[in-house]
């Protein structure tokens, strides 16, 4: 037996005794483990998947032990992958520090920082909140304006952040921050960390059409952050942001069959609403259905070789902004086909805990479109493409 078989054959008989049946499920509504310092179980067995990942070092299966990680090889991770999805485990925790910033910092920041930030994330003990858009600088990310003011051994920051996702749940904030007004808007900018318990900032939620969201806007007046959090270096925050971004825009694929499962099966819930169509308007809703169902199973197909991709050391970065721009619009489309589906059986609001999928389906339909939005418009993600992807010289 081949060494990784044989760590294939450890992993299985590890993930079989240590994630509880109860979680080898999809996730439903309201019942994700975010990590920080309080973290809310909905059950004991959610508490016991997080501690056995957590101590067995796999929130981080590929980082480095000396940080809190698993040390894994990128051949290994695979294996682990296809383990947890052969037993349809749930995530222990979701962590957007671990999804985004992590990597970052891995490449960026001094060993110091390292030290500091990495091992509470992979303990699951700090939850992130990533602080980019601004009033006026969202796709124009560049144009933002909070400013970070030099006061000695900290700086000064005061501004806003819109758009905050978890802004009121999260420890810690990820935020670029203007450092030099005079230079021009690429270049005057620095990426930070900065705790939100810190003096002067407050936060305030945004209400969405859909219902209460996950969406903040954040408010800083004269907080003092001192110069070891700036990670990377003074007026070099653009490139790191890049990088980060193209990490976020790989997070957001990880909503998806093989990695984040969802409770809004498309083809189940059209098969018990429409199960023997006989009219024309009927059968081609029904092949709508078929088609959005073909383009998803595609999708997570895809998913899948760019990991191996990836893992093969090839570069994949300008393909996130494809499988970003593809995912929300195919959801969009989901949502579409199954409130035509549905019709009234469709329209459940009131509740916050809904007794059926179904019955949050408007409120999906609706955040569908916020996806879109959300890592980078679709509009953004089109000029990503055509940039870095096709080669196609900038509009004149």
């Amino acid at each position: 037996m081949s060494d990784i078989d044989q760590f294939r054959q450890q992993t299985r008989t590890w993930l079989e005794a240590n994630c509880p049946e109860s979680l080898r499920t999809a996730t439903p509504e309201g019942e994700l483990v975010w990590g920080g310092s309080t973290v809310d179980f909905p059950s004991a067995d959610a508490q016991l998947w997080f501690e056995r990942m957590r101590d067995k070092g796999w929130f981080c299966p590929q980082w480095p032990v000396e940080y809190g990680g698993g040390g894994l090889s990128p051949e290994y991770n695979a294996v682990l992958e296809s383990e947890l999805r052969r037993l349809k485990c749930r995530p222990p925790q979701i962590n957007l520090g671990i999804w985004m910033l992590g990597p970052v910092l891995l490449e960026f920041a001094s060993e110091e920082q390292k030290r500091a930030l990495l091992p509470p994330m992979t303990r699951g003990a700090i939850r992130w909140c990533q602080g980019f858009s601004e009033p006026n600088a969202g796709s124009d990310l560049a144009s933002l304006k909070m400013s970070a003011r030099d006061a000695g051994d900290h700086f000064v920051v005061d501004g806003t952040k819109i758009w905050t996702s978890y802004g009121d749940k999260s420890d810690w904030m990820y935020a670029l921050v203007r450092t030099d007004l005079s230079a021009s808007k690429h270049l005057g900018i620095s990426l930070i960390v900065l705790d939100m318990r810190s003096p002067g900032v407050s936060v305030a939620p945004i209400d969405l059409i859909s219902g209460k969201s996950v969406f903040c806007q954040v408010f800083f007046d004269g907080v003092k952050v001192p110069k070891s959090q700036l990670i990377g270096p003074l007026n070099g925050g653009w490139n790191l942001a890049k990088r980060l971004l193209q990490h976020e825009r790989s997070a957001m694929s990880k909503f998806g069959e093989f990695s984040l499962p969802t409770h809004f099966h498309l083809l189940p819930l059209i098969r018990q609403y429409l199960p023997e169509p006989t009219t024309p308007a009927e059968h081609a809703l029904y092949a709508r259905a078929v088609a959005c169902a073909m383009d998803e199973h595609t999708y997570n197909l895809t998913v899948q070789r760019m990991g191996e991709e990836a893992r093969s050391g090839q570069d994949i970065s300008g393909l996130m902004s494809i499988m970003k721009l593809v995912h929300t619009e195919q959801e969009r489309d989901k949502f579409e086909v199954l409130l035509d589906a549905l019709g009234y059986r469709a329209l459940g609001w009131d509740d916050e805990v809904f007794s059926a999928p179904e019955q949050a389906i408007t409120r999906a339909w609706l955040n569908s479109f916020a996806l879109t939005i959300s890592g980078g418009s679709s509009e953004v993600q089109l000029n990503v493409i055509a940039k870095r992807v096709l080669g196609l010289p900038d509009a004149k």
